[in-house]
């Protein structure tokens, strides 16, 4: 279970961890058992608190047997309980992993990065996660640190190529927004204009989630030689100037590569007990 793999990177961070669902005690102690989970995982019958923080998932049909569960989502809550963060879904299929919180929360997380150089910058790309599962938001991740004296067009520039970190259409892939740092004005003497840019090292962040992914049938070849994996492919466009020269438009190719994942469907042979 992915939390319960990081609590101890969380720990050493200072921070703690608990879970809430609709679940019966006897099911969350089943679960805990079956899945190795250390971590508290906390029982609201009748989702009473649920509902007393307006977190009930009212997509789901009245009878469904997943009817009572909350929104998805997370509170990071300091040690005088106040709530610093929050990051929920609206479907309740859907997770973010504890890493992709942890970089949104503008905390460090140390991942193996592939590092590239061109004529005007250095850019180092990584994933939040390393694994995909169906229903996992992962963010994708390039840093980039422009060359002495370069500067790259960020968005609201005209006339000029934005810096932009395209993604790749891809099945079971959906990409979100890029989610760019504040730039600075720059006054561009040739042709006396003001444009934004940036001139020092930034971060580009590019949410995926994954749907429906496809795993290779048990018990064939491919499944026992290696784990199925995903790629997206994707590039950073950019274009770079100096304080009298504009370069031309550049495309550099980058890929993040996932070992996929199945969900854990099993149930709970205890039974949820009774739920409003």
């Amino acid at each position: 279970m992915e939390l319960q793999s990081q609590l101890t990177e969380l720990n050493r961070r200072g921070l703690g961890l608990a879970a809430i669902s609709y679940d019966s005690p006897a099911v969350l102690a089943d679960f805990a058992r079956r899945r190795g989970i250390t971590f508290p995982l906390l029982s609201d019958p009748g989702s009473t608190t649920i509902n007393a923080y307006g977190l009930l998932n009212t997509t789901v049909e009245p009878g469904s047997p997943a009817a009572g569960v909350p929104f998805p989502g997370t509170f990071v809550v300091d040690r005088t309980g106040r709530v610093t963060n929050r990051f929920f879904e609206d479907a309740y299929q859907e997770r973010y992993t504890v890493a992709g919180i942890l970089l949104k929360t503008g905390q460090a997380v140390a991942r193996s990065a592939t590092e590239t150089t061109t004529s005007h910058i250095t850019l180092k790309a990584f994933a939040t996660d390393t694994s995909a599962v169906t229903g996992r938001h992962v963010s994708l991740v390039v840093d980039v640190a422009p060359n002495l004296g370069i500067h790259l067009y960020a968005p609201g520039a005209k006339g000029y190529r934005v810096i932009a970190l395209t993604i790749d259409d891809s099945p079971g892939v959906v990409a979100g927004e890029t989610v760019y740092p504040p730039s600075e004005p720059f006054r561009f003497v040739p042709l006396n204009e003001t444009m934004p840019v940036f001139k020092r090292p930034f971060r580009l962040v590019r949410d995926v989630l994954f749907q429906k992914l496809p795993l290779p049938a048990a018990g064939t070849e491919a499944t026992a030689a290696m784990a199925a994996t995903l790629t997206i492919r994707g590039h950073l466009e950019y274009q770079a100037c100096n304080d009298t020269l504009c370069f031309n438009p550049v495309s550099v190719p980058l890929s993040w590569t996932f070992v996929i994942d199945a969900l854990d469907r099993e149930r709970s042979a205890v039974g949820r007990g009774p739920q409003k």
